[in-house]
């Protein structure tokens, strides 16, 4: 029974400067080559995904944008997408106004895909996000905010304080048309607000994923709220030790933290191929520690 490995990037895989540690990708890559069918699910674009994991040869569709797209790590063909309808964006629209956030969307325009934001509606939690950005092909900043909802739109992401994003997430939190999720930013002091068409999950697009490559089990890794629903529909999954103790709650077990490569020291420890066959004794790999 062939099992599918699939893990959070950012507090999960990536240690707390969003990077992947030498020894989590030499570990990684000698299991993926020896047979491991491993993936990552993650809120990040395939662009975002691709800088952090370079290094990795992915040949497993790899789940972005918290499940919005399930995609080919090599070429970018999209095999799935999920996109809101015009009426959901529309709702979206008015409740924006309301309460006088400006957010930043993600679409499909013209066959590209595209993050466009209003210029001159700024904060310093925007200003850090699109910072790191540079140079993005994707980028569409706008000057008026006319164009703002244009195009495919399957994101949106509002940056700010708890207390201003605080009533976007309960307008929409009980509507079944939407996925919310309100949480603190990892890196910044700022929080996220982030909606997602209602398929568009982790768990939607492992179930796709799974069936796709005939696998039997799923095995999940993650550390944040965003994380549970794919949990429960895994045959086992651990929370890093950094999780928060919500996901620590649902897990399977609790592994060592991001920051102590706990997800590669777990796949080499217990990893499979087939259901039978252990990759770390298979391979003979056991990995150099000193880049922990």
């Amino acid at each position: 029974m062939k099992t599918l490995y699939v893990t959070d990037l950012d507090g999960t895989f990536l240690n707390r400067e969003g990077r992947l540690s030498g020894f989590g990708r030499r570990t990684v890559q000698s299991l993926v080559s020896s047979g491991l069918l491993f993936t990552y699910a993650t809120a990040r674009s395939l662009s975002s995904a691709s800088k952090v994991m370079e290094g990795l040869d992915l040949q497993t569709p790899v789940i972005t944008y918290n499940g919005v797209f399930l995609i080919r790590p090599d070429t970018g063909e999209i095999l799935e997408k999920n996109c809101f309808t015009p009426k959901e964006v529309e709702r979206i629209q008015e409740l924006m106004e309301k309460l006088d956030i400006s957010p930043l969307v993600y679409s499909i325009i013209d066959g590209r895909e595209r993050l466009s934001w209003d210029v001159t509606r700024q904060n310093p939690g925007r200003e850090n996000y699109l910072s790191r950005r540079k140079g993005d092909r994707r980028l569409r900043p706008l000057m008026d905010g006319r164009g703002l909802y244009d195009g495919e739109i399957f994101y949106f992401l509002g940056v700010g304080r708890q207390d201003e994003l605080l009533p976007l997430q309960e307008a929409v939190k009980n509507d079944d048309r939407y996925i919310s999720f309100l949480q603190k930013e990892l890196y910044q002091p700022e929080y996220f607000c982030e909606i997602m068409p209602a398929e568009a999950t982790k768990a939607n697009a492992i179930r796709r994923l799974k069936a796709l490559l005939g696998c039997g089990r799923v095995i999940t890794f993650g550390d944040a709220v965003n994380d549970i629903p794919m949990f429960r529909i895994s045959d086992e999954c651990y929370a890093v030790e950094n999780a928060v103790e919500e996901l620590k709650a649902a897990a399977t077990g609790v592994i060592a933290s991001n920051e102590q490569d706990g997800v590669a020291k777990w796949l080499l420890e217990n990893g499979v191929i087939d259901g039978n066959a252990e990759i770390g004794r298979k391979s003979g790999f056991r990995g150099r520690t000193r880049d922990i």
